[in-house]
C-alpha cells in the first residue's frame, strides 16, 4: 500500500511543532564527549531508538487506540478525519488519557525530560488544533504544562486519519531524525553520510514501530518502559547551561 501524504507530512521535521529546536539529547552527549563521529553517532541513535523511541512509540499508538476505538486491530482504517462529538465516549477517553499521561510521566525520571515532552506536546497541539480544529483534543488531560507530546501525536495522527501502526512509526522515525539532524550541526558530520546511517537504522525503526503498536493493546501500566539513566543525566546537566544550541 502507498505511503499516504498526511503520514509524510506528519512525520516531516518541517512540520510547525518545533520539533527542529531539540537534538534529543544529542549536544549534552557531544559535550561529555560521548559522541564524536558516524560511529558513536550510529549508537546513540540506536540506543535512543530501543528506548525513548520505543516508550513514546508505545504510549502514542496507545493514545490513538483511545480516540479510535473501533478501529483496534486494524492496520490500516478509513482515512477520514476523526470528529469529537458530545457522547458519553469524551468522558472515558479523558480518564483513559489521564491514566497515560500519568503513566509516562512515571516513565521520565529527569524533570528536564518531562518538561521537554509537555512543552512539545503544546507545540505540537497548537499545530493539531489549527489544522484539525474539532478533533477530540479537549479530551486530553489539564495537567500543568499540557500534556506528554506523545499523548498529542496519538490524537493528531488519529484526526488524520492515520493508523496505529502509522502512528507509532511516526513517533519513532521522530526519535532518530532530529537527534541525527543535530549530529550534523554539532559535529559538522557529512549530512550524506548521516543521511546513509539513517537509512540503515530504517529496520529497526519499523521493528520498534511494529512492537510500539502491538504493546498498545495491553494496559497503560504495562506498556513499555525502557530507561537511559545516562540520557536522564544529561538532560539534567544540559538544562543547566546558560548558552546552548538545542532547547534540549
Amino acid at each position: 500500500m502507498a505511503t499516504p501524504s498526511l503520514l509524510l507530512l506528519l512525520a516531516d521535521g518541517r512540520f510547525p511543532a518545533g520539533a527542529h529546536a531539540h537534538s534529543g539529547g544529542l549536544e549534552a552527549a557531544v559535550a561529555a564527549g560521548r559522541v564524536t563521529d558516524l560511529a558513536s553517532l550510529e549508537a546513540f541513535l540506536a540506543g535512543r531508538l530501543a528506548t525513548a523511541g520505543l516508550v513514546g512509540a508505545a504510549f502514542a499508538a496507545a493514545a490513538h487506540r483511545v480516540a479510535m476505538p473501533e478501529m483496534v486491530g486494524s492496520a490500516h482504517p478509513a482515512r477520514s478525519a476523526v470528529r469529537s462529538d458530545a457522547s458519553a465516549g469524551s468522558a472515558a477517553r479523558s480518564g483513559a488519557l489521564a491514566r497515560l499521561d500519568a503513566e509516562l510521566d512515571a516513565r521520565t525520571a529527569a524533570p528536564a525530560l518531562r518538561a521537554v515532552s509537555r512543552r512539545q506536546g503544546r507545540a505540537l497541539l497548537r499545530a493539531g488544533r489549527a489544522i484539525w480544529s474539532d478533533a477530540p483534543f479537549v479530551d486530553l488531560p489539564a495537567t500543568p504544562g499540557g500534556a506528554h507530546q506523545p499523548l498529542v501525536l496519538g490524537l493528531l495522527c488519529a484526526a488524520a486519519g492515520l493508523s496505529r501502526l502509522e502512528t507509532a512509526t511516526i513517533a519513532a522515525y521522530g526519535t532518530v531524525t532530529g537527534a541525527a539532524s543535530a549530529g550534523v550541526r554539532l559535529l559538522g558530520l557529512d549530512p550524506y553520510r548521516v543521511q546513509a546511517l539513517l537509512v540503515g537504522l530504517a529496520d529497526a525503526c519499523d521493528g520498534t514501530a511494529a512492537d510500539a503498536a502491538r504493546a498498545a493493546d495491553d494496559p497503560p501500566e504495562r506498556l513499555p518502559a525502557a530507561a537511559a539513566p545516562l540520557a536522564d543525566i544529561h538532560a539534567e546537566i544540559h538544562a543547566t547551561w546558560e548558552v546552548r544550541l538545542f532547547a534540549s
